[in-house]
């Protein structure tokens, strides 16, 4: 097992990792919308929902891979009605690239955020 941490997605808010690794899986945590440069949230599903994916980026880049590697992620909401929005965001983000994925809303995330993603990939 090793931890994968970069200085280019959020610190960890709590006593867990940014990812772990595992033979060749990638396990990460749920992934907020906090730059790294500011520590801070952007208003709106829409900023906040390209700062998770770029978060994922960078940590995926800090494992050696991309997010073709991605094969399976988990999407918590705070606003199922902003389903539409993340899912156009997110499929733009993987383009042809499809992993599997789960979307549930929750009554609250860390921080007040409005989107929180978790993501499983393999290096291949």
């Amino acid at each position: 097992m090793k931890i994968i941490n970069t200085s280019f997605a959020p610190e960890a808010i709590g006593p867990y990792s940014q990812a772990i690794k595992v033979d060749n899986l990638i396990f990460s945590s749920g992934q907020l919308p906090i730059d790294p440069k500011t520590n801070t949230m952007k208003d709106g599903i829409t900023e906040q929902t390209k700062q998770v994916l770029q978060n994922i980026l960078a940590i995926l880049s800090a494992a050696g891979c991309d997010k073709n590697n991605v094969i399976k992620t988990t999407i918590f909401l705070s606003d199922i009605k902003t389903f539409n929005i993340v899912n156009e965001i997110y499929g733009d983000f993987f383009g042809e690239h499809r992993p599997a994925r789960s979307t549930i809303e929750v009554s609250c995330l860390p921080k007040n955020s409005l989107i929180e993603i978790e993501f499983i990939a393999k290096i291949l």
